[in-house]
């Protein structure tokens, strides 16, 4: 099993920022604003936001983006020693692909009360029958994360 490194909470924050970005730059193209940024040895290897629109593609979310550009930059489906940051809490899919590629570690923003597996929906990355162990960790910057949902879809309705 590979190591996680100590946890940071400025380097937490710090990559959340990034995350953030991702998703502005989501909302910029009308997409819900969901950022994520894969990080291995401090070194950002992957990042991506939703695009499930502009790619006709419903597994485009962000956790997925960012994995499968870490993936082929790597050139290993595996990404082990990695951590995950991403606004939204993930939802069963993605938590599916974050254990498939041995991601180390998971950090999320914001709650997703309807679809999140973390925690708001169940505990997904705790089931017995899972070949990988992640860390999770939910809550950082949550605010932020949270209020940049609330603001595109209190938008979205305006119009």
């Amino acid at each position: 099993m590979s190591k996680v490194a100590i946890i940071d909470r400025s380097q937490d924050e710090r990559f959340m920022r990034l995350a953030l970005e991702q998703a502005r730059l989501g909302a910029e193209q009308g997409e819900v604003p969901v950022g994520a940024v894969l990080v291995r040895d401090g070194e950002v290897i992957g990042l991506g936001y939703n695009c499930p629109i502009l790619r006709h593609d419903p597994s485009a979310h962000a956790e997925m983006v960012a994995i499968r550009a870490a993936a082929e930059a790597a050139c290993n489906y595996r990404l082990p020693g990695s951590t995950l940051y991403v606004t939204l809490e993930p939802c069963s899919m993605c938590a599916g692909l974050i254990v498939h590629a041995r991601i180390a570690r998971v950090v999320y923003g914001t709650l997703e009360p309807k679809a999140g597996v973390a925690q708001s929906r169940g505990a997904f990355f705790d089931q017995s029958f899972l070949n990988h162990r992640v860390l999770v960790e939910g809550g950082v910057l949550a605010e932020e994360c949270g209020a940049m949902l609330r603001g595109f879809f209190k938008q979205r309705r305006q119009s």
